[in-house]
């Protein structure tokens, strides 16, 4: 029987680092929009769903005839927003893909639910791309993500890791792309768990997963695209779209 993926897209408006970002235009399309527009036309879900608190998000997906669930509380994270609207749904694997990563291809997506299908112990695994540029490697804004030698998450961090003592190597940098796919009871569990302390030191939420003992499969991709975290960013992206055209 074939697997059943709901995709779940956490739309908050105020975001801290750059607010109003899902409504910045990238060539004129806001970034919400491509979000939803990529992640449908992947064709790997049986539904596609933008949980937001904002009316405006809203419409816009709406206009596009897309589904949206409104969020009724604010919550700490994406994952806990998801998490809320995941309960009254039936999958067997959710993806929860970041508002702000408007490039999403199937290829990487794939490979992600393919790890359920592989491995029944797998219960949320997420993407993780190298990282080759030294600004960016040692851009807070940019998540870097240590693993071991079955490409499980050992630890989340903005700073540089692994740190680069020994100059005879070369180490691989890789950097956590903000998509991540769940078995429904390990996401409801995620959303009843406190936020950590590495968690709320670092600011980034799958830190809770591994500090509370889950295991995290990452899966490694070459390519998904520009994330938008900064207004710099809708620059990137302008020039991928002319790049990939």
């Amino acid at each position: 029987m074939m697997m059943k993926a709901i995709a779940l897209i956490p739309a908050r408006k105020g975001a801290t680092r750059f607010p109003g970002k899902l409504m910045q235009n990238i060539a004129g399309v806001p970034v919400i929009a491509r979000t939803y527009l990529s992640t449908k036309a992947t064709g790997l879900f049986q539904d596609v769903v933008v949980v937001t608190d904002d009316f405006e998000i809203k419409n816009v997906i709406e206009a596009l005839g897309g589904k949206v669930m409104m969020s009724t509380q604010e919550y700490e994270s994406g994952t806990d927003r998801i998490a809320a609207a995941a309960r009254d749904l039936v999958a067997d694997v959710f993806v929860n893909v970041q508002g702000d990563e408007p490039f999403v291809q199937p290829e990487p997506l794939r490979l992600l639910l393919q790890e359920f299908e592989k491995d029944a112990q797998v219960t949320v695994a997420s993407l993780v791309q190298p990282l080759t540029d030294p600004q960016w490697i040692h851009d807070e804004n940019y998540v870097k993500v240590a693993l071991d030698l079955k490409n499980n998450a050992l630890f989340f961090s903005r700073c540089t890791i692994p740190f680069h003592r020994d100059k005879n190597l070369t180490p691989t940098w890789y950097e956590h792309i903000g998509v991540y796919a769940f078995r429904k009871d390990t996401l409801l569990t995620f959303a009843t768990l406190a936020p950590t302390p590495l968690e709320k030191v670092e600011k980034i939420e799958c830190l809770r997963f591994l500090e509370n003992g889950i295991p995290m499969r990452m899966v490694i991709t070459e390519y998904m695209g520009v994330e938008i975290d900064t207004p710099e960013d809708l620059q990137k992206a302008e020039m991928f779209l002319k790049k990939n055209a």
